[in-house]
């Protein structure tokens, strides 16, 4: 565990007298497992306790000093409390909040205008979350065919182990079962093939079907990037079809995969793709973006969100876009990204416990032969936290600053994790 400075240790004394002098002012006031237990225990969560964060460190309730390597899945992509967007929130703060969206909200063509600027796109709306952000792709895609064009198609074909959201409509559209046990009946209008099966793509299209959902990435799958031919025939085979082409962006968006969207490392143009995680710092906010000729599906009323686009949210989003874009933090990205590979491949290469080592940028995947999750338990007692993508592979999501210092702690900590855990589990094998 990494020592504390003492102006850490100062500032960790001062959180907490905060917190007990809280306490002592309610009777009422409970342990933080007792407050929990009103809170519906749908995460299984760390025994940690996150109270403050700066740049690639993060701090507990007890003093413990973490080097962070989740950015809260890819969230903080600047790095905890970036100053640039910290001040731009507090100036807002201090000047307007919230008006709904019947008003112009001027923040809302600031950022307008850097997304599409620097994309494929012409239009966006903005809303809170990725799963939001997927719902309005989808809701975008059935009004076009049925609204615009007047064909009535629906459907909607996504991919094994893809992860699109946790609303009806998106839990449906992603490839993993897990997250539909218990919401049936689920909602009409998608199906879902295996990935890179061109064959069974091409038997899927029908004549209801509307649209083409993928990620560049699968990040939630297992880090699982997608072969460019493959992406490649499903572009022509929406131009062939007439069929919209969205692309999930939401976890490999914002500079994540060493571009600023993910699909900009390939020769394609999504008609449609969506942001989150990363483009407001960890503020809530979501994107979704869409070709010029999709702005008539969605006039005044059909689709609206209350939290969507408010002068909150846009400080913060256009302080986080403008400050990726000055400091070239795609670009970063993409030369972290070889570091961290390349470090993790030597280091890893002497132990067959070790599958692959995959990913894109500062989206990096690594496949075991086994389940992973004391891994990251044994990290976190090292000082060192990361996420899993699946039961078998380690998710390393570090932020866009990382330092070359940073990424050597972390890989030194995590290959003597791998390489202890795999001697543990050879010996446990041969006996």
């Amino acid at each position: 565990m990494s020592k504390l400075t003492q102006g850490e240790k100062d500032s960790l004394d001062k959180i907490q007298q905060q917190a007990e002098s809280a306490e002592s002012g309610n009777p009422d006031a409970t342990s933080t497992v007792d407050k929990l237990s009103a809170v519906f225990p749908s995460y299984a969560r760390f025994d940690i306790s996150l109270v403050k964060g700066k740049g690639s460190w993060v701090w507990d309730d007890k003093g413990n000093k973490y080097l962070d390597f989740t950015c809260g899945l890819a969230v903080t992509s600047l790095g905890h409390a970036p100053e640039k967007v910290g001040a731009k929130l507090k100036e807002q703060i201090d000047t307007l909040w919230h008006v709904s969206n019947l008003f112009h909200i001027p923040g809302q063509d600031t950022v307008a205008s850097l997304l599409t600027a620097n994309s494929c796109a012409d239009q966006v709306f903005f809303c809170n979350s990725g799963a939001e952000a997927n719902e309005a792709a989808i809701k975008l895609a059935r009004r076009f065919h049925q609204k615009v064009k007047g064909t009535g198609r629906y459907e909607v074909i996504t991919f094994e182990q893809s992860f699109h959201g946790r609303t009806l409509a998106t839990l449906t559209a992603t490839g993993q079962q897990k997250v539909k046990e218990g919401f049936l009946p689920l909602p009409a209008g998608f199906k879902t093939v295996p990935l890179h099966d061109l064959p069974a793509l091409e038997e899927a299209i029908g004549e209801n079907t509307a649209a083409i959902m993928l990620e560049m990435v699968l990040a939630e799958g297992g880090v699982l990037e997608v072969q460019p031919e493959f992406l490649n025939a499903v572009s022509q085979l929406c131009k062939k079809h007439g069929l919209l082409l969205i692309v999930d962006e939401v976890q490999t968006g914002m500079g994540r995969t060493g571009k600023l969207f993910a699909h900009q490392h390939y020769d394609v143009e999504p008609d449609i793709f969506t942001l989150a995680k990363g483009v407001a710092s960890g503020f809530p906010a979501g994107v979704m973006l869409a070709k010029g000729y999709l702005r008539e599906a969605f006039t005044a009323g059909s689709h609206a969100s209350t939290f969507g686009g408010t002068p909150l949210a846009t400080a913060v989003m256009a302080a986080t876009i403008e400050t990726m874009l000055e400091d070239e933090l795609p670009e970063r990205a993409a030369k972290m990204g070889e570091y961290l590979t390349g470090l993790l491949k030597e280091k890893l290469a002497d132990t067959p416990f070790v599958v692959d080592i995959r990913g894109k940028g500062l989206l990096i995947g690594i496949e075991c032969q086994g389940p992973v999750g004391d891994i990251v338990l044994a990290g976190q007692k090292q000082g060192l936290l990361f996420v899993t993508a699946g039961p078998n592979v380690i998710r390393l999501l570090p932020n866009l600053y990382v330092s070359k210092e940073e990424v050597d702690q972390a890989v030194d900590i995590l290959s003597e994790l791998i390489h202890t855990y795999a001697k543990k589990e050879s010996g446990e094998a041969s006996s």
